[in-house]
């Protein structure tokens, strides 16, 4: 049975695993002053840092509507038996809604409610297209895929918040009581809400190494198959930090880094980092 795997933008996945993997990808839009830019393929991180950062300028991110999911999904129904699609979370986004309407046009295309955003719907996105390429069929695939969901386990530690305040996610208060307190709060993924996690103080470093150690020592719901530690241009002396940390608490069969995109990117700011696993 030939399955075709696609998912949004969101997903973050390196461009090596999409291509050998055959992942069919659709940009979500970025906006910079009402002039629209399609994720990862128009525009980078460092435009959104450049254009964010250094010229002030308003940057929002807009969803995939329902024509481009029907455009999208039509390049695929007569040649695949069936398309499984994984979006970003339907908290997040209205990504997943307008993909369930686009389907309805189609007999043969799922859609998946990833719950989740960046490598936490990549977990998704890549496990279900190593079960098409062992042959799975969709019905298994699509079993397998929401059995997993729960169990994606979803942080990020940001190193500002001035991205957040200028989408209108945090308030000129909490923004500058951050800086002067040198506070880096994580970002974790509930019940397929994003909420505040763990608030860390300090340089970005000692966060990071705080960071890891809560999340991964002593914890013995770790499903140790596969890491994704994801950052936004986070100097390559940090990953290797984070990698080593990594090291201490356990052995993951694969750790693959992996760059935010662009729509992530536009609410993180630089620097921001995260760890991205599945729990048994």
């Amino acid at each position: 049975m030939m399955i075709k795997i696609t998912a949004d933008s969101t997903c973050d996945l390196p461009a090596a695993i999409i291509e050998e993997l055959n992942i069919g990808v659709i940009p979500l839009h970025i906006l910079i002053d009402k002039k629209s830019f399609r994720d990862g393929a128009e525009i980078t991180q460092q435009d959104i840092f450049k254009y964010v950062g250094e010229e002030n300028r308003k940057c929002t991110t807009a969803a995939i509507n329902v024509y481009e999911y029907e455009e999208f999904f039509s390049l695929f129904s007569a040649e695949f038996e069936a398309i499984i699609h994984i979006t970003v979370g339907s908290d997040f986004s209205s990504c997943y809604q307008n993909a369930v309407l686009a389907a309805e046009k189609f007999s043969n295309v799922y859609i998946i409610d990833s719950k989740n955003f960046s490598a936490g719907s990549g977990h998704l996105a890549y496990d279900a297209a190593l079960m098409a390429k062992d042959g799975q069929n969709a019905r298994k695939i699509i079993q397998n895929l929401k059995a997993i969901v729960p169990k994606l386990d979803t942080s990020f530690v940001l190193d500002r918040l001035d991205y957040l305040k200028k989408g209108g996610r945090c308030s000129n208060v909490e923004v500058l009581a951050a800086a002067l307190l040198k506070i880096k709060p994580s970002i974790e993924v509930k019940d397929g809400k994003m909420a505040i996690g763990k608030k860390y103080r300090g340089p970005l470093l000692r966060c990071l190494e705080k960071y890891v150690q809560e999340r991964l020592e002593n914890n013995n719901l770790i499903d140790y198959s596969r890491l994704f530690i994801t950052h936004a241009m986070c100097p390559p002396e940090i990953v290797e930090k984070v990698k080593a940390w990594v090291a201490e608490y356990g052995t993951f069969d694969e750790i693959i880094e992996t760059y935010a995109g662009t729509t992530l990117s536009v609410h993180s700011g630089p620097y921001a980092l995260g760890l991205f696993y599945k729990r048994k």
